[in-house]
């Protein structure tokens, strides 16, 4: 027995083992014996997606390689990997993911399960890229699912929430490996809301971040490109700053405009040109809690602005920029972009910094503008809440119920959602 939390810190569980199996057949023996399993990745759940009183595995040591398809348009990767290992992986095989977020330690497993996603008018989350699974049953036996083949079980483990099954294998879109520029350049927030859908049509990647007591953003672009590499940044903007301005601002909350504020002025334009897989993630060390919310994309920059509007008008004490970006429509049955294109607001509080509050009454703000979260993000939803949001929930629960009968997937969040 051993302690176990989340990257946050916010998420703590005592499972009555943790396991790193390194063979397929141990997995499957694991996962037969066990009353109670979940599998942890890199704990980038807000939620507590990971949490057991059971069997908490983890499938970074699970031996497997890439195989790539002969038209070098999909592959099989290992589930286990990290997108950091499974990026550099393709790299070296010419290959790239079609997308990615901004961090990459996630496991592709949990990535694909959670609907986790970057920026990009017309692209999808990286659920989105999924073609077929190979899961570990709750009896220990293997099972393939893909559109042809248990496709009820495919359609569900598109976005699963890590509920019917151990997924081993993943069989996802790749390209060409292709090459980025990223931009950083400080913009008022009165241009970017004007500008942001002409910005978005012409860059392959678009978002912009506004603290809540500055009129200015940090708009930052990503373009295929077949420039020079760039040898002098790692990553998109310097957290040092950051990192202090927080510390002040958790002692002293009163400051948190004047620091902001003082920020941006500081800000200075950044560029980085080099392989997409390293261009794509930055680095986040400063710990935040996060709540993020898909609105459907005439919504987006109304709810923005409106909760701005309200931590203004009430003081709140938010030290975090929101995140604004867009993603692409999907047919995923409990996909929070399934009814279109989508607009993402990521609201984030550092996470020495209460934010039980404030998350709860900006839920409300998303709420009224027709948004639904993000699974893996803090959010209050209830059974009422998914069944009304998601035509397709029941549907999940049968097949749910089909995969996994006695519930050995589930834990205390996911069965008040899915029982």
């Amino acid at each position: 027995m051993g302690d176990w939390s989340n990257w946050s810190g916010s998420v703590r569980a005592r499972p009555a083992r943790m396991a790193q199996p390194e063979s397929l057949e141990e997995l499957q023996g694991l996962v037969r014996e066990a009353s109670a399993v979940r599998v942890a990745g890199a704990g980038h759940s807000f939620m507590p997606l990971c949490e057991t009183d059971g069997l908490l595995l983890n499938l970074e040591n699970l031996a497997g390689r890439l195989a790539v398809a002969k038209d070098r348009r999909t592959v099989s990767a290992p589930a286990g990997w990290s997108l950091k290992k499974l990026t550099a992986e393709l790299w070296a095989e010419g290959l790239s993911l079609p997308n990615q977020g901004d961090v990459n330690p996630q496991a592709l497993a949990g990535a694909l399960a959670t609907g986790t996603h970057g920026t990009g008018r017309d692209l999808g989350s990286l659920s989105t890229l999924a073609h077929g699974f190979t899961l570990v049953m709750a009896d220990g036996t293997v099972k393939t699912c893909s559109r042809t083949e248990n496709p009820e079980l495919f359609e569900a483990q598109r976005l699963g929430l890590g509920m019917l099954g151990v997924a081993v294998e993943a069989v996802i879109d790749v390209l060409p490996a292709y090459r980025l520029e990223e931009r950083i350049e400080k913009i008022p927030f009165a241009d970017a809301k004007v500008r942001f859908e002409e910005i978005a049509r012409t860059h392959r990647h678009a978002e912009f971040f506004v603290f809540p007591y500055s009129d200015q953003v940090i708009l930052k672009t990503l373009q295929p490109t077949e420039a020079e590499d760039t040898k002098d940044r790692t990553t998109d903007v310097d957290e040092t700053p950051f990192r202090i301005a927080n510390e002040i601002a958790a002692r002293t909350p009163f400051l948190i405009p004047t620091l902001q504020r003082g920020m941006m002025r500081a800000l200075g334009p950044g560029r980085r040109v080099g392989p997409a897989y390293q261009i794509f993630p930055s680095e986040r060390t400063v710990r935040f809690e996060e709540m993020e919310y898909e609105l459907p994309r005439a919504n987006g920059l109304r709810a923005l602005e409106e909760v701005i509007r309200w931590i203004r008008a009430g003081k709140k004490p938010v030290a975090f920029p929101f995140e604004f970006r867009w993603a692409a429509g999907d047919d995923i049955w409990l996909s929070p972009f399934n009814k279109g294109p989508g607009a993402s607001i990521s609201m984030h509080q550092y996470a020495k910094m209460p934010w039980q509050g404030l998350f709860k009454e900006a839920e409300a703000i998303f709420r009224a503008h027709g948004g639904r979260p993000h699974w893996a993000k803090r959010h209050t939803l209830s059974r009422h809440d998914v069944d009304m949001l998601y035509p397709m929930a029941e549907r999940f629960r049968q097949v749910r119920r089909a995969a996994d009968p006695e519930g050995k997937f589930l834990n205390g969040h996911l069965s008040d959602l899915f029982v």
